[in-house]
């Protein structure tokens, strides 16, 4: 248990580390107020049109940086700070979340594999670690019956489902700051500076997914050494 639970003091500061950095980042640019004066639903609403996609809306959620896009209600759901300021953060995110968007609208396949999993997701991440650890120790307790292990293995599955999920959102999250800023280059929403600080901003935001996408790999390669590395 002591590897266990260095991995998991890692993988926290790790996510610590990058996360103040992201909160830093964002803080920073939010300092820097845009030349159009569009505000964070402006932008989005206009890169929405500019795509045709007329059947979404742009609501405000409460919060700092719970931004996000829901494809089952069609919602672009921004910041409080997001949906009503006027600056270089505020630009980029709404952007990237309208990039959700026409992933949506455009069948983009990464997008439509994690919302297939995103119910699987749900149950694993409530239960798998419950099911892993109580399998260890209903094997132990149970010596040479299976059952103990067969629960663990179970569990370990399910955390293989989350761990691919972590993985397919790389690209989901990837190629939708890109659609961003792309969109804000090619129509001119932004001066140079605030374009540099958009893409500096959406770069450490997609980090955190790589941080979590590392962290549960690992954590999939720990457990599963644990439960099938003790076999004969």
């Amino acid at each position: 248990m002591i590897g266990f639970y260095i991995i998991i003091g890692l993988i926290s500061l790790v996510s610590w580390l990058v996360s103040q950095k992201l909160k830093n980042k964002f803080k920073y640019y939010s300092e820097i107020q845009l030349e159009n004066g569009l505000s964070g639903r402006e932008i989005a609403q206009k890169m929405l049109n500019d795509n045709g996609i007329y059947d979404v809306e742009i609501i405000s959620t409460p919060g700092q940086l719970t931004d996000h896009y829901n494809p089952q209600n069609k919602t672009v759901n921004l910041s409080e700070s997001v949906y009503s300021q006027r600056n270089a953060a505020s630009a980029c995110v709404a952007a990237h979340e309208v990039g959700h968007a026409v992933q949506h609208a455009q069948a983009y396949q990464w997008l439509q594999l994690r919302s297939s999993l995103v119910p699987a997701v749900n149950i694993s991440s409530k239960f798998s670690q419950w099911l892993v650890i109580g399998g260890l120790i209903l094997g132990a307790a149970s010596g040479e019956s299976g059952i103990g292990f067969t629960i663990a293995v179970i569990g370990l599955a399910m955390m293989a489902v989350a761990t691919l999920f972590s993985f397919i959102t790389l690209p989901v999250e990837y190629d939708a700051s890109n659609r961003a800023l792309a969109w804000l280059k090619t129509n001119n929403m932004l001066t140079n500076r605030e374009q540099d600080g958009a893409k500096d901003a959406l770069k450490w935001a997609a980090r955190t997914y790589l941080v979590a996408a590392i962290g549960s790999l690992a954590m999939l390669l720990y457990w599963g050494i644990s439960i099938l590395g003790g076999r004969d």
